[in-house]
């Protein structure tokens, strides 16, 4: 342990000492629960005095927290466990969302698509032919029949003369209308931009298709969300996670309209989980890596809310970092080692064969993530990567082994998030530079996105290893969990269900039974620690949360069933009764008390 997390476990107990003088606020009593402590053990009782815990054990030394003012909570052997801590989200784009026309990530036929956005159309009654209708929730690689094309033509068949845009779940695609490739001014002769993709036809017209930071020439358009609206969507967002059990989160992209809405609810004291935030580094619009990280610690001055306190309140201290989008179908904007397979045959007798590219350039390249990410260890900021494909792993994990050799980089914490193909020969450089793999646990399971959208392009050995979770954690690395919300609906049971048997839905229908390749699940007690402790590790709040343990500060959850002991598809039906934030019932479904 480092001389500032000595002193920072020294305060804590001194702490916790002062605090078993007086009664407790509040004993629970007659439960499991579940500390995620270094043994993983599971105690009877809990006390909580001031914001933190005062007590873990059983029920008789609970008695000596127990005064005439104590409220005390029998838990009647329910489940007591840490607050649930998402290590990567983005939860006001989910909240946003919310505001929008939904095509809620369902998988479509082209005609329910067309319905669907023609109802929007219908019952918005706002004026405007220029008026953007922005579409969100979109599951491309959903779409019915498997393979459909998705042009532009799709949507200029409404009853509409508006500009549209349909914004795909994932967050690397975005489909326009003819009217809004017009307003986009999208023509034959533009150019690509770096680190996106103009989809365009064999004539070179633009198909209406954008990926990655393609998307920005059509979302540069649309107007920004009111004080009002972007309000509205943090409230929303909290609520959502209040729900859910989340006590802390990273919001994984950020922006300062953001943090000033979530600075807002601070200040009115109705932020309700821990607010953490990585502010955009992207070199692709002139900036260097000097003056990126120059403007994230701005950002950060004007923001962060110092040292974490017992109510919920601000930290900005993270860098977000794109080297490239997704790797599955139809985006292929994944950076791989080896192209992506192509059919040379038919649909009906395929013949896949290695095709024509490999991915994009990485979105940084080799140089310039050795510098930014060097500027970020001297600013004490942590970086926060999204890699998909596995040269993105590799040319990342290469750059912080280049970065560990200094003095700087050494206390540095890197995480990087999604990993959803790794080279079996980096699995054991996650632990050996301390890097955390941020996962996703639900896409470990048969879906269109899994299964149509990625298996033939793979090739057979490498969608073996796709989702390599236990893989990761059988390597040694220290597995972290970030929901990706709005990626997918945020239901982080079904992520845990889904990360212990990657199995999918009962309703999901017969072509995505069993499981995601052999691979196997992830152990419970290990899911568990990656959504408390070990994403608390990412935000260096290990100390403050993510276990329950004598001085730490009490985000905890009660829950309607025992994660353990239920059938493992029982995992995605657990119901969260009561959420804690500091000491405070920031959710409470009925029947706790």
């Amino acid at each position: 342990m480092t001389r500032i997390g000595c002193l920072a476990a020294f305060t804590l107990m001194l702490s916790a000492a002062h605090a078993a003088d007086k009664p407790a606020d509040v004993v629970y009593r007659n439960g499991y629960v579940y500390t995620v402590d270094a043994k993983d053990s599971v105690q009877q009782a809990l006390a909580v005095r001031g914001g933190r815990i005062v007590y873990v054990g059983d029920d008789a030394g609970a008695k000596a927290h127990t005064g005439r003012r104590t409220e005390v909570i029998d838990l009647q052997r329910r489940m007591l466990m840490p607050g649930l801590v998402d290590g990567h989200m983005h939860p006001q784009s989910g909240g946003s969302r919310l505001l929008n026309c939904s095509l809620n990530y369902e998988s479509l036929t082209v005609a329910q698509f067309q319905s669907r956005i023609q109802a929007c159309l219908d019952h918005d009654k706002k004026p405007g032919a220029e008026r953007w209708l922005v579409v969100v929730n979109w599951f491309q690689q959903g779409m019915q029949p498997d393979g459909v094309e998705t042009t532009a033509a799709m949507l200029d068949a409404l009853k509409t003369t508006r500009p549209i845009i349909v914004r795909s779940s994932f967050g690397h695609s975005a489909l326009l209308n003819s009217k809004g490739i017009q307003l986009a001014k999208i023509e034959r002769d533009t150019a690509d931009p770096a680190g996106g993709k103009i989809t365009r036809d064999d004539k070179g017209n633009a198909t209406g298709l954008l990926e990655d930071a393609a998307q920005d020439l059509a979302m540069n358009l649309l107007p920004p969300l009111t004080v009002a609206e972007n309000l509205a969507a943090s409230k929303a967002a909290l609520a959502a996670m209040r729900q859910q059990g989340i006590t802390t989160f990273l919001d994984a992209y950020t922006d300062p309209e953001t943090m000033t809405a979530f600075t807002d609810l601070q200040k009115q004291g109705k932020l309700t989980a821990r607010a953490h935030f990585a502010v955009l580094i992207d070199l692709d619009k002139g900036a260097t890596p000097h003056s990126a990280v120059a403007e994230l610690v701005k950002q950060q001055k004007q923001f962060d809310q110092g040292p974490t306190k017992v109510a919920p309140s601000m930290q900005v201290r993270h860098a977000k970092l794109f080297m490239d989008g997704v790797i599955s179908a139809p985006a292929f904007t994944g950076a791989m080692l080896e192209p992506y397979l192509a059919n040379k045959g038919t649909s009906e007798k395929p013949d896949w064969q290695p095709g024509p590219h490999n991915g994009p350039a990485s979105y940084f390249s080799a140089e310039a993530l050795r510098t930014t990410l060097k500027q970020l260890a001297r600013a004490r900021i942590d970086p926060h990567i999204h890699v998909d494909g596995d040269r993105a792993v590799r040319e990342t994990l290469d750059a912080i082994e280049d970065l560990r050799a200094t003095p700087e980089g050494q206390r540095v914490r890197p995480a990087l998030a999604h990993d959803e193909i790794v080279a079996p020969a980096d699995y054991a450089r996650f632990a050996k530079l301390d890097v955390t793999p941020v996962l996703s646990f639900q896409w470990a399971k048969p879906a269109p996105d899994t299964v149509g959208a990625l298996k033939d392009f793979m090739g057979p050995q490498r969608y073996a290893i796709v989702e390599p979770q236990a893989l990761l954690l059988n390597a040694g690395a220290r597995i972290a969990y970030g929901s990706d919300w709005p990626v997918d609906p945020l239901d982080e049971w079904f992520a845990l269900k889904v990360g212990v048997t990657r199995t999918a839905a009962p309703d999901a229908g017969k072509d995505y039974a069993g499981t995601l390749t052999a691979q196997p699940g992830l152990p419970r007690a290990a899911a568990l620690r990656a959504i408390t402790l070990n994403a608390a590790y990412t935000l260096r709040q290990e100390m403050q949360t993510g276990s329950l343990e004598v001085g730490k500060l009490a985000d905890l959850i009660v829950l309607d069933r025992n994660f353990f002991t239920i059938p493992a598809e029982d995992i995605a039906n657990i119901k969260v009764l009561q959420t804690v934030v500091g000491g405070k019932v920031v959710y409470e479904s009925k029947g706790i008390r």
